[in-house]
């Protein structure tokens, strides 16, 4: 198996992680748990962000190209939910 099947195994693998994280966090009444579990997500994410900078300067990986302000701001608004009373 080359260097760039297992990064990308490996970002795969981290992928699905971050949505498990996501989906107990969401449904867990302890705050402490749902704390520590955060904390580990966070650790996760930067994990996945520094393997994807070093695949992206192998060249194992070409990330799209930037957004455009107004397409951020267009998808935003779509997230936006209004203050609720």
């Amino acid at each position: 198996m080359q260097e760039k099947d297992m990064v990308n195994d490996v970002l795969s693998m981290i992928n699905s992680s971050l949505t498990g994280y996501a989906n107990v966090i969401s449904q867990a009444s302890n705050m402490q748990l749902r704390q520590e579990l955060i904390q580990i997500r966070n650790r996760d994410e930067q994990s996945q962000y520094d393997l994807y900078k070093m695949a992206e300067q192998k060249g194992y990986y070409k990330s799209a190209h930037p957004a455009q302000q107004n397409e951020i701001q267009q998808v935003k608004s779509q997230f936006m939910t209004p203050n609720m009373p």
